[in-house]
């Protein structure tokens, strides 16, 4: 599971006062590692950022979470039921930023060394879990292995203030969950899929500042994970056209289940294979 957190504004009081709310972001995804099973995402709203919304939404899951390094997910992986995964589209960012700012032949020599990894995992999109492990730690770990003793030799030549010593304490300070994708062959090289998932609230926010008070964030959380998990599953081309708006507006609430994007792409598969 990929999650992320971000923020939007949420709240008018009055129309003189805002607050801030949060959307937490959590992403089933297992396509890659070339698993049928539908793709999935969940919105879920909070009025603040605190390290207790993910746990609360996360208590009945177990299993690996592969997220940033914010430090309120810390609490979720204390008991062990929750693995880490961490992100390397994030340690790549960091570097990136202080290319773009700095033109620091470290952070193009780190993008470099990374582009490696990702060249990998653009050859084994699609393959078995098992087939994507082996190939990870033949392949892959060689690489992760040079590029932890680059890092490490060089943060001993940098000055522990600089801004790339901080992108490289970030990279190693995770390195334990920068490496568990290699050996689960399920998880993907970062939480992109959470990333993606989370553009249509960064485009709502251009044209929709605000939701309303904390009701309206629940209603746009809920609003978002339909839509999201219908665009994850490609579901609004496959609805069948005898299906109509109008037979649709009106379903039964003891239904709902049938709006369900997996739902609508098997009836789909049925009214096709009916057709044939």
């Amino acid at each position: 599971m990929a999650a992320q957190p971000t923020a939007s504004p949420t709240h008018s009081a009055s129309g003189r006062t805002t607050k801030t709310g949060r959307l937490w972001t959590y992403v089933r995804d297992d396509r890659p590692a070339g698993d049928g099973n539908a793709a999935a995402v969940w919105f879920c709203y909070s009025p603040d950022r605190k390290g207790e919304h993910p746990k609360e939404h996360l208590t009945s899951f177990s299993g690996t979470l592969q997220a940033d390094g914010y430090a309120g997910f810390g609490q979720i992986y204390e008991t062990g039921r929750i693995q880490e995964a961490a992100c390397w589209a994030h340690v790549r960012r960091k570097f990136y930023d202080l290319q773009a700012t700095h033109k620091s032949p470290v952070a193009v020599e780190a993008i470099e060394r990374i582009a490696g990894l990702y060249a990998i995992e653009s050859e084994i999109r699609g393959r078995s879990p098992e087939e994507r492990r082996e190939i990870r730690n033949l392949r892959s770990r060689p690489l992760l292995d040079s590029l932890k003793q680059w890092l490490e030799e060089t943060l001993r030549k940098l000055s522990r203030k600089s801004d790339t010593a901080v992108a490289v304490r970030y990279a190693l300070g995770r390195w334990e969950a920068l490496l568990r994708y290699c050996d689960n062959g399920r998880l993907e090289i970062d939480n992109n899929a959470a990333e993606r998932a989370l553009r249509v609230v960064a485009l709502g926010r251009k044209n929709f500042l605000f939701a309303g008070s904390d009701g309206g964030g629940e209603s746009a959380a809920a609003m978002y994970s339909l839509i999201g998990t219908a665009k994850l599953t490609d579901s609004t081309r496959k609805l069948p056209a005898q299906r109509t708006v109008s037979h649709r507006r009106f379903i039964p609430s003891n239904r709902i289940e049938e709006l369900l994007p997996w739902s609508v792409a098997a009836e789909a598969a049925a009214h096709s294979l009916h057709a044939a």
